[in-house]
């Protein structure tokens, strides 16, 4: 709220915090490894952090009933360390059960919903596409299928993903982002100097923070 942008570096075992003027200083530390972020409608800061019990939460969304979506592939821990059978998709409702929503994932990364909440994107980095399922009712997820393909020969994989207020599919990969409207139709790519891990919308609804393997950039869109 106070115009404040808070970003995770995984292997420091730090969240920082850049403030309106550029300053840079730490948030927490140890952040548990944290990797995802996101608010939660009450203004809570949700983070994905490696423990037990789940492989190492990777990305994580809210939706507007409170209920918190999170993938949890193994990226943050050793194979003999991994508790789960799958790399699953997770959803935690507003009163704390959780319930594994998908288990047919390789590497389950970054996710997000489209404007109406009536669609869930997630993206998988070992096998280089997005998939889309709609969003029940009751909040589970149903009718899988393949958003787009997001294979390329150069460095980087599919890792976080946003939404516009149009519907467009932002998904960090290699060489930058990768825009998609809304029926999967490749729009185009924003070129990034490094390649991005993840990336999110400033609070103007118009600049795209990115962060990649050592910065933190900004897109005027």
């Amino acid at each position: 709220p106070d115009g404040h942008w808070l970003f995770s570096d995984i292997p420091a075992n730090r969240i920082h915090k850049i403030s309106p003027n550029g300053a840079l200083e730490t948030y927490r530390e140890p952040s548990g490894n944290s990797n995802g972020l996101t608010f939660a409608p009450d203004g809570r800061l949700v983070a994905c952090e490696h423990g037990k019990r789940l492989n190492s939460p990777n990305d994580v969304v809210v939706h507007s009933s409170g209920a918190t979506y999170f993938t949890d592939p193994p990226y943050g821990i050793q194979p003999d360390e991994q508790e789960q059978p799958c790399n699953g998709v997770y959803r935690v409702a507003p009163d704390g059960a959780m319930a594994l929503l998908v288990d047919d994932f390789e590497r389950p990364n970054g996710l997000g919903f489209s404007p109406d909440e009536k669609t869930l994107y997630i993206d998988d980095s070992h096998h280089q596409h997005i998939r889309a399922f709609d969003v029940t009712a009751d909040g589970t997820l149903e009718n899988g299928r393949l958003f787009c393909d997001l294979a390329s020969d150069s460095d980087g994989v599919p890792d976080g993903l946003k939404i516009d207020q149009e519907g467009n599919v932002y998904a960090t990969n290699a060489l930058g982002v990768w825009v998609h409207a809304p029926d999967g139709e490749f729009l185009g790519l924003i070129e990034a100097p490094e390649v991005p891990a993840n990336c999110a919308w400033g609070e103007d609804g118009r600049t795209l923070f990115l962060t990649a393997r050592t910065s933190v950039y900004t897109v005027r869109m």
